[in-house]
């Protein structure tokens, strides 16, 4: 396990507060990120430190959850960098929900409300003024009240603002072209949009319920070990076909349609909820 730093005992103290005496388990630890999952009797927290260059993404990010509503969060500086203390968000992620989907042991009407309340959740960032901007299967916790509470905000920004001096994007395989080709094209700092969450949305799901990401890059002739920036063009000139795998066709037809769609042709996030909502098996 990671160790806290002197620096940084106000984050433990932090996560005292919260939780009382305190059982720490390294969850992450890579490139200058850190996250801890802080146990004890009176609850659970996430204790979150960012070093060298991910102290701005983790200042970033603590920022987003302290102006979220439904979010609270402690946050200090130490020495090296950014820490940040925000309770526990219990239950699984959408990825975990599809997996009995995955594996062929059922759990169609469960995947089914899950991917409704990940689009709800995501409509409800958008009309309070948010772009997530890093929508990934990990990223949505689905509580026992069939609510989902969204996680990692560090590439979120409120409309009108751009927090970052310079965005190269995150998780490739979700990428929306339009914006790979603003990455590529600039000018810097690229804006995320909403339009583009809508389509890591859709591929978000289309992950979840196939076990792959929704572009077929061996057609493409993209190997493992693509540089980034080649499949980055790739995917900005839609280069890269879809993939054929349609082990769910009734959702996926929806989800194709996002992911083929030009942007000022996507649904929103409300819209996509419904469209999935009339899925029937």
């Amino acid at each position: 396990m990671g160790e806290f730093t002197s620096e940084a005992a106000a984050a433990l103290k932090a996560a005292r507060a919260l939780c009382g005496p305190l059982e720490l388990e390294e969850v992450s630890n890579r490139r200058g990120s850190a996250v801890w999952k802080a146990s004890g009797p009176r609850g659970v927290a996430s204790i979150k430190l960012g070093t060298g260059e991910a102290a701005e993404v983790t200042a970033r990010e603590a920022s987003v959850l302290d102006q979220l509503p439904g979010y609270t969060v402690t946050s200090g500086r130490y020495a090296d960098g950014i820490w940040y203390v925000t309770p526990w968000l219990a239950g699984p992620s959408t990825w975990q929900v599809f997996r009995p989907l995955r594996k062929g042991d059922g759990g169609k009407d469960e995947a089914l409300a899950a991917a409704v309340a990940l689009c709800r959740a995501v409509a409800g960032l958008h009309a309070d003024g948010w772009v997530h901007g890093d929508l990934q299967p990990a990223h949505g916790i689905h509580s026992e009240d069939e609510t989902v509470r969204l996680l990692d905000f560090a590439w979120a920004r409120k409309l009108g603002s751009t927090p970052w001096p310079r965005f190269d994007g995150t998780m490739i395989h979700l990428t929306a072209p339009e914006l790979a080709a603003r990455i590529i094209n600039g000018p810097q700092p690229v804006d995320t949009t909403r339009t583009a969450d809508v389509y890591a949305l859709a591929g978000t799901l289309w992950t979840c319920a196939t076990g792959t990401w929704p572009l077929d890059y061996d057609t493409a002739g993209l190997e493992k070990g693509t540089p980034l920036e080649e499949i980055r063009k790739a995917i900005a000139h839609r280069a890269i076909p879809l993939s054929t795998a349609m082990p769910w066709p009734a959702l996926q037809a929806r989800l194709r349609y996002v992911l083929l769609a030009a942007p000022d042709d996507r649904p929103t996030a409300a819209e996509l909820a419904k469209l999935i909502e009339a899925v029937d098996g």
